[in-house]
């Protein structure tokens, strides 16, 4: 589905709050933001596992490449979103500084 790797790759968010989002979007300029109820499936999933059930997240994107992240002070989160078949899991903090660099390591494919 990814037709390159900037500007096309559609990433669904799933229990980000609005301000996230909108620095997210901002960060990420050149991908699309889809809502999670959108009939295509996106290219890559980012889930805020402090809010939502990894299990739940993997189960909907079973192809997808999903990245987790959480607080620095989590622990039960990232071993139940490792343990639901996620891609990726980061602190809120490491998605904020290095998100293109995140998305683009999952989206690059392997040659």
């Amino acid at each position: 589905m990814l037709e390159s790797r900037a500007g096309m790759a559609r990433i669904s968010l799933v229990g980000v709050d609005p301000g996230l989002r909108a620095k997210l979007e901002t960060l990420c300029a050149g991908y699309t933001f889809v809502s999670s109820e959108g009939i295509d499936p996106p290219d890559l999933v980012i889930a805020d596992i402090g809010r939502v059930d990894p299990d739940e997240v993997a189960d909907l994107y079973p192809d997808v490449p999903i990245i987790g992240f959480t607080s620095h002070s989590a622990s039960a989160g990232p071993r139940r979103a490792w343990a639901a078949g996620f891609d990726e899991v980061v602190e809120t903090a490491a998605l904020v500084e290095r998100p293109v660099e995140l998305i683009e390591h999952l989206l690059t494919p392997v040659e």
